[in-house]
């Protein structure tokens, strides 16, 4: 076969990580969302019927979304405006169809630092102007004034961020919202906002949907993070009916629209939300609190700041304190999956290579199994360099 032509840039790290590594682990300590739910958990809990399951007729839907699932998504975030609402496979077609329609190249576009790859491949792939948003800039909820003043100027397209933080926990306050939408709407750029794991906060309350305060938003949410549904592949996008009809010719070429079936458990899942995250986030609050006291315990190996919302950290590696590039964290995480069963996602997803991605939203007694066999493997490893700090191993 003569060889493939292309211009795609290399897979992501963190997708071509979870297919390597994934099918090897025994406790899985790496996701950036809750554990999954069974499909007899979600019957149960959403009150889904077999008789609703067996009156689906298996036709098409419609290119934006079924009216029901769009509703309930409208009437949880977007005080019912079902008009705004596009509903796709997962958030990341939402991310692709929404910023293919919005960006144009040329464009300047500030994107946070160490953000989803996928919010910062299309403004890149457009050819855009590409401004990074430093991760330190981000502190106490808010956005420094100072930061924000400097990068969103007059000229700015669009301003796209993620809040909670993916992999950071970093989220904003209230008035930290505030500021940032201030500034957004100051000079008239569009805010792309993904809210991915907004619905689980740890040091705030919740933020509302950013789309009904600033009608040049865009918003990204997903049924994969807090409600604990990854394998329904469902995700959402709210903005204005233009951009929303904007996005018709690319999804027309592409994937068209979403099964009927999978709507209806979806439709049915919102409708019961606060049950499926409810469940979800306390536990993950019972592993966060848990994960604070082993932390202080390793403090000597590990360091980190406890993350303000969503369910995963980015935990600092100390023997990793001067890595450059992304060789040593990705051994240091290779080596723990081999000789524990045990997954990290290395920092070097996310431009932080001294770190790795760890989530806490899994089943308590895994969690703490994984992390009894991180400690293991951190006090064997400093032992054998000789390194002082192995403390509470």
């Amino acid at each position: 076969m003569a060889p493939l032509r292309t211009r795609q840039e290399d897979p992501p790290i963190l997708e071509e990580w979870y297919r390597r590594h994934l099918p090897a682990c025994r406790f899985d300590i790496s996701s950036s969302g809750v554990h999954p739910y069974s499909f007899a958990e979600v019957r149960e809990m959403c009150a889904l019927a077999v008789e609703d399951l067996d009156d689906i007729v298996m036709d098409d839907s419609v290119s934006e979304g079924g009216a029901g699932i769009r509703q309930a998504i409208a009437d949880r975030y977007c005080a019912g405006d079902a008009d705004r609402v596009l509903v796709t496979h997962g958030s990341s077609e939402a991310i692709a169809l929404t910023l293919d329609a919005l960006l144009r190249p040329g464009d300047r576009v500030v994107v946070q630092e160490s953000i989803y790859h996928s919010l910062g491949y299309f403004p890149r792939q457009t050819g855009c102007r590409t401004v990074p948003l430093p991760a330190a800039s981000v502190r106490d909820g808010e956005i420094d004034p100072d930061t924000l003043a400097r990068l969103v100027t007059p000229d700015t397209a669009a301003v796209i961020v993620n809040f909670p933080h993916n992999p950071s926990g970093r989220t904003l306050s209230q008035q930290g919202l505030d500021a940032l939408l201030a500034r957004v709407e100051a000079v008239g750029a569009v805010l792309v906002w993904d809210g991915a794991a907004a619905e689980i906060a740890h040091r705030w309350e919740p933020l509302p949907d950013p789309a009904t305060r600033y009608e040049r938003t865009v918003t990204y949410g997903t049924f994969s993070k807090t409600f604990g549904l990854p394998g329904l592949r469902v995700g959402w996008a709210i903005t204005s009916p233009e951009l929303l009809r904007a996005t018709f010719p690319l999804r027309d070429r592409t994937t068209l629209f979403l099964s009927p079936l999978v709507e209806l458990i979806a439709e049915h899942a919102m409708r019961h939300a606060d049950r499926l995250i409810g469940r979800r986030a306390a536990e993950a609050r019972r592993n966060l609190a848990h994960l604070t006291e082993w932390a202080a315990r390793h403090s000597g190996l590990v360091d980190w700041t406890p993350p303000e919302g969503g369910v995963c950290c980015l935990l600092g590696i100390r023997e990793l304190a001067t890595a450059q590039d992304g060789t040593a964290v990705e051994e240091f995480c290779r080596d723990l999956l081999a000789a524990h069963k045990t997954l990290l996602v290395p920092g070097s997803a996310f431009d932080a290579p001294r770190s790795v991605r760890l989530g806490f939203g899994g089943p308590e007694a895994d969690f703490r199994t994984a992390l009894e066999h991180l400690a293991q493997f951190l006090g064997q490893r400093s032992a054998g360099s000789g390194r002082a700090g192995a403390q509470g191993v």
